[in-house]
């Protein structure tokens, strides 16, 4: 019975296939009539009364009685409801090409997926524009729409709403006198022998069954294969206008935008009137922050601009401007929070936007943050060419970012690479005043640096200082030129102006480690101990594993200690303690604390390993270190059981807990740590 109903299937739907094509005329270059409506959300169509198989009906815009039966069944289209709804294979929800957030699942997606497949139950529909309903009068609010649509143009509807989720056919007339194809974008329809069909269509020369095997493989999320195949479809019929919309889906779906808006770009260039090209380059645009170029595609005359995408516009134009002036007046708090809006609006795919976060960030003395964000930029596709001759802040758009990197590789000291990227800039837009203001900068605070090095190299530290000093009237947030010359005022012996310098470098660049180190040296020829310690500190914590740091600040530590009167014995800490005598041996180690006794003698051994005793006397200073010199102390020797040296004895408030024989250096820091419990 299943297989009769199976071929009972097979027959109407070959059938009605048949008369379909034999009713319909071909008309070349009618897009909307060939193209598969790769944008919109799709229906669950009704059946057919009395048949086993399923029939797809298309909105009372669209479709036309049936030549077979004289009856008409279609489906009406209502709004979307606000309340979730079955989400069917193939339907793509809602999404918008310009919704920052669909398109970041849609980038992790890509990351973690086979190529061809890059849809995932995770990664939510594929990121497509959502168009909306066109009208023949509509007042728009672009300022130049028109009362009347012009019958050229293919894909305006004179009557009822162009629904979310049909399929209007190529070769057919908008009609109401035959039937209109339908690809049913639910994705639900099994054809049986789908697999032998799918290698039928890829090796056809009908560019329109290439295309509506590409539309399946789309429906499905292999973007890849669908794209392979509208490529074919191109190949066969490159003037085409809805191939090359139907290619622009599937570029924006894999997130590769530029080649998108290029196809959109030619899909418009074929057919001037095509309004579904128009509204997806609009869209594009606007994930590109080109306001001007998206509202000139989605306000055309006689077209009903989609809604969503015209509050978008206007919501990230207001951004812009509101970002433009805060940058004017150098507020740039207020130009951060604006930049964030405009890219939160949707304009994601924007490197200039992302430069101006790093610009603001690098003024608000956020350097990290500002190179963080930069390095992201090169992960971006520039803008599509038709958008170079743009101004973005007053500039050529793709002299910004090279403008903004010039500053940031300033600022971290790459005075080369900042000279190149300033010249880039200036090759791009070389008539705007900023630009060739920080070309004026970056080369002079270059050639500051350099002077300055080789002055400090050849000894001649005061004139370095004013090279360095030279710099800084360029650029005066230089926060390298600031330690440069705090190293020079140490070498003159003016530590307090090499600590001057040290906080003006800190200020800029909070996290700068070489001021901070250079501060602490300067402070501790100051004797500002609780300076110094705290400077160590953070070190400490930036570098764990740095022994010179370790050193330096528990000298610091013990020389507060000394400065406040916690500590009276000037031996304590900073050398090793000599013991003679028994009773002087059993009362040191009876001692509270951690006692760690050398026992030595005269040998190779023993002066090879000294030096390190007094290593480890100064990096722990909480912990006293005594030496026992056996030949000159038996006593000692044979109390104690020394039969070797060196050999070393760790006790705890009178009490061994570790002894070694010649062991190595490592060694024997752990068990000291170990024993004390650092």
């Amino acid at each position: 019975m299943s297989q009769t109903r199976k071929s009972m299937q097979e027959t109407e739907f070959d059938s009605l296939t048949n008369r379909l094509r034999d009713s319909m005329s071909y008309e070349k270059n009618k897009p909307d009539f060939k193209e598969l409506d790769l944008d919109l959300p799709s229906i669950i169509c009704s059946s057919v009364n009395g048949g086993g198989g399923a029939a797809v009906t298309v909105p009372s815009s669209c479709s036309s009685s049936s030549s077979g039966s004289g009856k008409s069944n279609t489906t009406q289209l209502a709004k979307r409801p606000d309340v979730k709804t079955k989400n069917h294979s193939g339907e793509l929800s809602g999404f918008s090409v310009t919704s920052p957030n669909a398109s970041e699942r849609l980038r992790s997606a890509g990351l973690s997926s086979k190529p061809g497949h890059r849809r995932s139950v995770s990664a939510g529909a594929p990121l497509i524009y959502a168009g909306g309903n066109f009208s023949n009068t509509a007042n728009n609010g672009c300022g130049n729409a028109a009362n009347s649509v012009s019958s050229g143009s293919s894909t305006l509807f004179p009557s009822g709403n162009y629904g979310h989720g049909s399929i209007v056919r190529g070769g057919a007339k908008l009609s109401n006198t035959g039937p209109i194809a339908d690809d049913n974008v639910n994705g639900n329809t099994q054809f049986s022998g789908e697999p032998m069909k799918m290698k039928r269509t890829s090796a056809s020369s009908d560019p329109e069954e290439v295309k509506r095997a590409g539309n399946e493989l789309y429906k499905k999320g292999n973007f890849v294969e669908a794209l392979s195949l509208y490529d074919r479809a191109i190949s066969i019929s490159p003037d085409n206008a809805a191939y090359r919309s139907n290619r622009s889906a599937a570029l924006t779906a894999l997130g590769r935008l530029t080649e998108a808006v290029r196809e959109c770009e030619e899909a418009v260039r074929l057919d001037p009137g095509y309004g579904r090209a128009h509204q997806r380059l609009a869209s594009l645009y606007l994930r590109f922050a080109q306001v001007e170029n998206a509202r000139s595609h989605l306000c055309l005359p006689g077209q009903e601009p989609d809604q969503s995408e015209l509050q978008k516009l206007r919501s990230l134009e207001k951004h812009l401007n509101r970002c433009a002036d805060a940058r004017k007046i150098g507020d740039w708090k207020s130009a951060l929070r604006e930049s964030d809006g405009t890219i939160a609006t949707g304009a994601d795919s924007s490197p200039q936007l992302l430069a101006c976060k790093v610009e603001a960030l690098l003024k608000l003395h956020q350097l990290e943050d500002a190179e963080s964000i930069l390095s992201n930029i090169s992960k971006l596709k520039s803008v599509p060419p038709s958008c170079f001759r743009t101004k973005f802040f007053g500039m050529l758009t793709e002299a910004y970012v090279p403008f903004v990197r010039a500053q940031v590789e300033m600022a971290l000291g790459r005075f080369e690479d900042a000279v190149a990227a300033a010249e880039k800039a200036s090759m791009i837009d070389c008539s705007n005043v900023e630009v060739a203001r920080i070309l004026t900068t970056v080369k002079m605070v270059a050639r500051a640096r350099s002077q300055g090095s080789d002055l400090f190299s050849s000894g001649r530290f005061g004139e370095a200082c004013s090279a360095y000093g030279e710099g800084l009237k360029y650029d005066g947030s230089n926060s390298v030129l600031y330690c440069n010359r705090a190293v020079c005022w140490s070498k003159l012996g003016l530590w307090e102006q090499s600590v001057e310098d040290c906080n003006q470098a800190l200020h800029i660049q909070p996290n700068y480690t070489k001021a901070l180190f250079r501060r602490a040296v300067s402070n501790a020829k100051l004797e500002r101990w609780a300076e110094v310690v705290k400077d160590y500190e953070i070190l400490k914590r930036e570098f764990p594993g740095d022994n010179e740091v370790v050193e330096s600040l528990n000298k610091a530590r013990l020389a507060l200690k000394k400065y406040r009167g916690e500590v009276c014995d000037t031996k304590f800490g900073v050398e090793v303690e000599e013991v003679s005598g028994l009773n002087k041996f059993k009362s040191v180690t009876s001692s509270p604390g951690i006692s760690v006794v050398y026992f030595k003698a005269s040998n190779e051994l023993c002066e090879e390993i000294s030096p390190f005793i007094n290593t480890l006397c100064v990096r722990y200073p909480a912990i006293k270190f005594f030496k026992v010199d056996v030949e000159e102390n038996p006593a000692i020797a044979k109390a104690e059981g020394i039969r070797m040296v060196p050999t070393f004895k760790i006790y705890k408030y009178g009490e061994k807990v570790k002894e070694m024989i010649n062991p190595s250096y490592q060694s024997l820091e752990n068990s000291v740590k170990n024993c004390s419990g650092l």
